[in-house]
Formats: C-alpha cells, sequence, structure tokens
C-alpha cells in the first residue's frame, strides 16, 4: 500500500536526519579538538625555547666569561626552535638569533641587545599563531553550531510534515473507522465511514467497510420483512411449506 510507504519512508528519513546531525555534530568536534591543540603545541614549544635562550642571556655578564652550562643551554634551546619553525617570519628571526649569539657570549653588548630583539620578534610570531588558531576554533566551532541549528530545524520540520500527514492519513481515518464501528453496534446502523481529503488506500478501506455494513444492513432488512410477513399471513406460509415438501417428496 502507498500508505504504508509513505511511512515507512518518513520514518527511515527522520532517522537518517538525526543520524546526520549526530555524525555532523560529532565530526566539528573531533575535528575542533586535534587542531586547536596541535597548533598550541607546536607553538608553545617554541615560546619555550625562547624563555630558554632569553634566561640564558640574562645569566651572561657584562665582564665575566660564560660558562659553557650556559653556552649549551643557549645552544639546546635554539636548536629546538630551529627544529619547530611552523611560521612564517621564523627561520628570519632565528637566523638572526644564530648569527649574533656568539658575539653575545663574547660580551658583545651590541649584539645582546639583537639577539633579544630577534628572540622577542619570534616570541611574537609563536603568540600571535596561537592567537589566530584560537580566532580560527572560535570561527569553525560557531560555523559548526549554526549547522547542528540548521539541521535540527531540517529534522523539526520534516517530524511536523510527517505527524502531520500521520494523523491526517492515519490517524483519523482510524478514529473514524472506530466511530462507526461502535456506533454500529450501539445500534446506529445507518452511520457509514466518511472523510475528505484522504488517501485513496483510506479510501477504499472506507468503500470496504461501508459495502459490509450495507450487507449486514440489507440482511437485517431481509429478516425483518420476511418476520413480518409470516407473522401476517402464517397459514400461507405453512401451505407454501407443505408444497414444498411434497414437491420434494414426489
Amino acid at each position: 500500500m502507498r500508505l504504508s510507504q509513505s511511512v515507512r519512508l518518513g520514518a527511515w528519513l527522520l532517522v537518517g536526519l538525526n543520524l546526520l546531525m549526530a555524525l555532523g555534530a560529532i565530526g566539528i568536534l573531533q575535528r575542533m579538538a586535534p587542531a586547536i591543540a596541535g597548533i598550541i603545541e607546536r607553538n608553545e614549544r617554541s615560546l619555550h625555547a625562547c624563555e630558554e635562550m632569553l634566561a640564558s642571556l640574562a645569566l651572561v655578564g657584562n665582564e665575566s666569561d660564560p660558562n659553557d652550562e650556559q653556552r649549551a643551554r643557549f645552544k639546546a634551546a635554539l636548536q629546538r626552535a630551529e627544529q619547530n619553525v611552523t611560521e612564517e617570519g621564523e627561520s628570519t628571526a632565528l637566523k638572526v638569533v644564530a648569527a649574533s649569539s656568539p658575539a653575545v657570549f663574547a660580551g658583545d653588548l651590541a649584539a645582546r641587545s639583537q639577539t633579544v630583539t630577534a628572540i622577542g620578534r619570534l616570541a611574537d610570531i609563536n603568540r600571535e599563531a596561537m592567537n589566530q588558531a584560537v580566532k580560527r576554533a572560535r570561527q569553525f566551532r560557531e560555523g559548526g553550531v549554526w549547522g547542528v541549528v540548521f539541521m535540527a530545524i531540517c529534522v523539526f520540520s520534516v517530524g511536523l510534515l510527517f505527524i502531520r500527514g500521520l494523523l491526517r492519513r492515519v490517524v483519523k481515518p482510524i478514529e473514524e473507522i472506530h466511530a462507526v464501528i461502535t456506533g454500529y453496534r450501539q445500534g446506529d446502523t445507518m452511520r457509514r465511514c466518511t472523510g475528505t481529503d484522504i488517501s485513496q488506500d483510506v479510501r477504499a478501506v472506507f468503500y470496504g467497510i461501508n459495502d459490509i455494513l450495507d450487507q449486514g444492513q440489507a440482511q437485517i432488512l431481509a429478516r425483518r420483512d420476511f418476520s413480518e410477513h409470516r407473522c401476517r399471513n402464517p397459514s400461507g406460509i405453512e401451505h407454501v411449506e407443505d408444497e414444498i415438501v411434497q414437491n420434494k417428496v414426489s
């Protein structure tokens, strides 16, 4: 029946839309969190290297020679920063730091100022990258939220249409059939199934029920007429019965 097919199609459509909405929300969350974490982790390593280099430079005196531990600490931090280049402009700042750092440990104040400025620039680049990552994550989150809202509105609209169609095509016809059958049992034998704006399947069911009720009503009227005729002319009926018996014997 077309009615059952439409009901099944509407139900599966609602299930499919809800499944898509759930998968979309899960996909948004899964893509957003790792991306943010990866960007922050990479830039955090560069910022930590900048802090290590600045700490090593702070321990270098103007007159006293730095020890090997300070040199090794600075060199290790510089290598970590060079191996973690992720943003545009980092390579230029690192080249300046690598070129001017030997003069810093030799006591050159101008080289120290140049190196500190380059390290500050490197830190600013990574900090700005982190801020941009947070902004993109917020935009992505807002877009995902509005996407989920749009899907929820679609599911809600389809659900309303499905419920409306279900009420019109299934619930109301069943209520009409129940009312007709209940009325027939209570003595209202003239009531029949009626309705407008119904599907062909429901109309066929209504016609079938009405035909059955019409046949039952006709049988009731025939028995009633027969009983009334028998009460009015009992002798004639007995004579007819005797003739029938004689004909069968002969």
